[in-house]
């Protein structure tokens, strides 16, 4: 009798160890849960042989400036890099703006002026220098003979640094002009320009790697193998008429040039 009230109480024990969830009995003997346990031999290796180390490779990462590099160099002509500046996907600018705003002119002109970035109108429109500012250079280079839509020896040839707008007009970021650099490199070499005008700080940093064009303006200098001449942005000159003075004197030393008569 006692031995059968001793198996409805250890089942009864055992049901009520169930419903409280327990899962596992314990076993005679003590298991060490910190002891680490080898892991299982891979394929192909006998056991107590270890396998040989497998190199980590660093993974590399992207360089914007190195894609741009390359497929700036991919483009034969003008034509092609137009296509590769539409396609380059890594820079931010390209999703706020409407148009990529290539250039303006008559390729193969002697002269071929840079300017900065496209404002609201060139955005709009898709061309370089069509707003007030743009205006207004129309109007100077017509004093000194030249023109975006005059042949031969008095055309000229426009593009910007960036070829869109940043948002609000505000100064290009260094990464944004270090990506675009190449484009406008390559687009100098493809353009076979004489003479390049390079009107404001950004441009003069782009290609000069300097900034101040109150110090830097009035000075020839060099880039890609061609004299540079700063010279004040138009719409510069549209805040500070003053300067057009400034502005004039260099206007004539790039006729000079031009000319052959220094």
């Amino acid at each position: 009798m006692d031995s059968q009230m001793d198996w409805h109480a250890a089942r009864a024990a055992l049901e009520w160890q169930v419903e409280m969830g327990v899962t596992e009995a314990i076993s005679e003997t003590p298991i060490n849960r910190f002891e680490q346990v080898a892991p299982p031999p891979k394929a192909g290796v006998a056991p107590g042989v270890q396998a040989p180390a497998v190199p980590v490779l660093p993974v590399a990462e992207f360089d914007p400036v190195a894609e741009a590099e390359s497929v700036a160099r991919s483009a034969q002509d003008l034509t092609g890099l137009q296509a590769a500046m539409a396609d380059y996907p890594h820079c931010e600018l390209r999703k706020g703006a409407r148009n990529l705003v290539f250039c303006d002119g008559v390729a193969g002109a002697r002269v071929m002026i840079i300017g900065e970035a496209p404002g609201r109108d060139e955005d709009r429109i898709g061309k370089p220098f069509v707003g007030r500012a743009g205006q207004l250079l129309d109007r100077m280079l017509s004093a000194i003979d030249l023109g975006r839509d005059r042949e031969a020896a008095q055309s000229v040839y426009i593009t910007n640094v960036l070829p869109w707008r940043p948002p609000q007009n505000r100064d290009p970021k260094p990464d944004e002009m270090a990506m675009m650099l190449p484009f406008l490199k390559r687009h100098i070499a493809l353009a076979k320009p004489e003479v390049l005008v390079v009107m404001g700080n950004i441009s003069c940093q782009a290609l000069l790697g300097k900034r101040g064009i109150t110090r830097l303006r009035g000075h020839w200098a060099e880039a890609e193998g061609l004299p540079v001449i700063p010279m004040f942005h138009p719409a510069y000159l549209l805040r500070n008429p003053a300067a057009k003075r400034e502005a004039w004197a260099d206007l004539l030393d790039l006729h000079a040039r031009l000319t052959k008569k220094v």
